[in-house]
């Protein structure tokens, strides 16, 4: 067998660069969200709105998936050993496992409440315009959160993670202020009710679909990015390269693919000694083409390849 291996000292050093940045931005995001949690409390408690208590619970659960995302994003940062040879990267993917199963619990839980407010014949005091000022503040806040984090939440399944529970938050502050709004307008209190299920129904798309996301990697799933037809037809046009198959493609995390496939080469590969410009050539034209950072190639002659047993595809 013949091992291939493209590890550029750039990548390294733009994924160092970029986890340092996503640390930063993680950090400055907590100490928002954290702020914003303990005003939103508050406010809760004293105006009595539940679609408040309810972003705050979000909040909460933003909180604590931010400071797992911070966590990852450390322990991915560790350099591999023998045990674990793809490194700590698979970290960021547990961490955004955490935020998916925190985002679903808080829809769960706002949804119960809601729905026993609105079938409850008591009838609560909201406060309105308290609700309505810790409620706009909360949105600049988010907003700014946000955009704090759009910077690693296209590198990043774990940042995205973080980016989608923010906007979440974002979202969430913008159903409060109008449910304020109609509380202060028209008096319906259950307003207030009816603003925490639209904030559990935006939670739960975002939060399947990240759960989602993290099962593929973790089922080791192609890619969707990945044109698998296409590698196989890059492959096949290097000179040399007779059929290619057991291809296989996955992530270690969102942005880090591994790729191996066995490659039928004509003898005069082996003859020539030229085996090592064409591993070169193949790594060098997966690298390129579609970013994939390690890729495994096992060479074998035409009459090797006879012999083998079922080759998949």
């Amino acid at each position: 067998m013949t091992d291939a291996r493209s590890t550029a000292e750039g990548h390294s050093h733009g994924h160092s660069h970029g986890a340092g940045a996503n640390r930063r931005r993680l950090t400055v995001a907590i100490a928002i969200v954290t702020t914003v949690l303990v005003l939103e409390t508050v406010g809760a408690l004293l105006s009595g709105s539940l679609s408040l208590f309810a972003d705050a619970g979000h909040m909460l659960s933003d909180l604590i998936g931010l400071i797992v995302a911070l966590i990852a994003t450390v322990v991915a940062a560790r350099p591999a050993n023998e045990r674990l040879s793809y490194g700590y990267h698979r970290a960021e993917v547990f961490g955004a496992l955490i935020n998916s199963l925190i985002l679903i619990v808080v829809a769960v839980f706002v949804t119960v409440e809601a729905v026993g407010r609105l079938l409850s014949s008591e009838t609560g005091e909201v406060q309105g315009g308290l609700m309505l000022a810790v409620a706009a503040v909360g949105l600049v806040a988010n907003f700014a959160s946000l955009m704090v984090l759009r910077g690693g939440a296209k590198t990043s399944i774990n940042m995205r993670g973080a980016y989608l529970e923010v906007l979440g938050d974002l979202l969430g502050s913008i159903a409060v202020i109008v449910a304020a709004v109609v509380i202060l307008t028209t008096g319906f209190d259950k307003a207030d009710a009816i603003a925490s299920l639209a904030i559990a129904a935006m939670i739960v798309p975002r939060a399947v679909t990240l759960l989602r996301d993290v099962v593929q990697v973790l089922a080791q799933a192609t890619p969707p990015s990945m044109d698998v037809a296409g590698i196989r037809s890059h492959i096949k046009a290097e000179p040399g390269v007779v059929e290619v198959h057991d291809v296989h493609v996955w992530a270690i995390t969102s942005g880090r693919y591994v790729f191996s496939a066995h490659v039928v080469v004509e003898p005069a590969v082996f003859e020539r000694g030229e085996t090592g410009l064409l591993l070169d050539s193949l790594g060098e034209c997966l690298e390129g083409h579609f970013d994939v950072e390690h890729s495994t190639f096992q060479l074998e002659p035409v009459e090797h390849a006879r012999h083998e047993e079922h080759p998949h595809r």
